[in-house]
């Protein structure tokens, strides 16, 4: 099973990362594909650069087996749609299981995303979530492919809905831009590689 964790990443941080480790380790993944969107159709451009962030995403990964800095949106024109992503993912992956990983207020706007039913045709969508979280009222679109068994994840290869809880860390990616522009040191937030190409590209100041 491959999972996938899209995101502007501007920049990444421990939330990002801790996120990614756990279900690395809750699904048994063979892999976790961060691609970073190059051009987000839902909200402003970032303040890096796609390369920039790529850069940096390196960086905080280079030496966790199973991570992969994905540069797929940034070798493709136009809006990054995630059903793009996804079917470029099953291209190259056409036997695997695909977990598509997002949180919980990414998902409660999953209806406004560019051709959001089909995700469903090309992966599993996997919804981190607080421990304790308790899911509301889902229509029938949804409901007909929630399921409560992790496992069937890995029998099938696209089309479930799974609810997971992980460690959500309260680490923003605003926060730490702003915290920055003030002057204020982001170290314990960020690995210190993405800190140091921070400031060797003057970002965020």
């Amino acid at each position: 099973m491959i999972g996938i964790f899209g995101g502007t990443f501007d920049p990444i941080h421990y939330g990002h990362l801790r996120s990614a480790l756990e279900v690395k380790e809750i699904f048994n993944l063979t892999e976790v594909r961060l691609i970073p969107s190059a051009q987000p159709p839902h909200r402003q451009q970032p303040v890096a650069t796609a390369v920039i962030r790529l850069q940096m995403l390196a960086l905080a990964i280079c030496d966790q087996p199973g991570f992969v800095a994905d540069d797929r949106e940034l070798q493709r024109e136009g809006r990054s749609y995630m059903i793009d992503t996804l079917r470029s993912l099953r291209q190259d992956f056409p036997n695997q299981s695909l977990l598509l990983f997002m949180g919980s207020d990414a998902f409660n706007k999953l209806t406004t995303w560019h051709h959001w039913q089909d995700l469903f045709v090309y992966a599993h969508v996997v919804v981190l979530t607080r421990p304790g979280f308790k899911t509301q009222h889902l229509d029938d679109f949804f409901a007909v492919r929630l399921i409560a068994d992790a496992q069937i994840l890995a029998n099938h290869k696209a089309g479930r809905l799974f609810f997971q809880p992980v460690t959500q860390l309260d680490i923003s990616a605003t926060a730490i831009r702003q915290m920055i522009a003030h002057g204020k040191n982001p170290r314990f937030l960020l690995p210190d590689a993405v800190i140091t190409a921070i400031k060797q590209h003057r970002l965020y100041q």
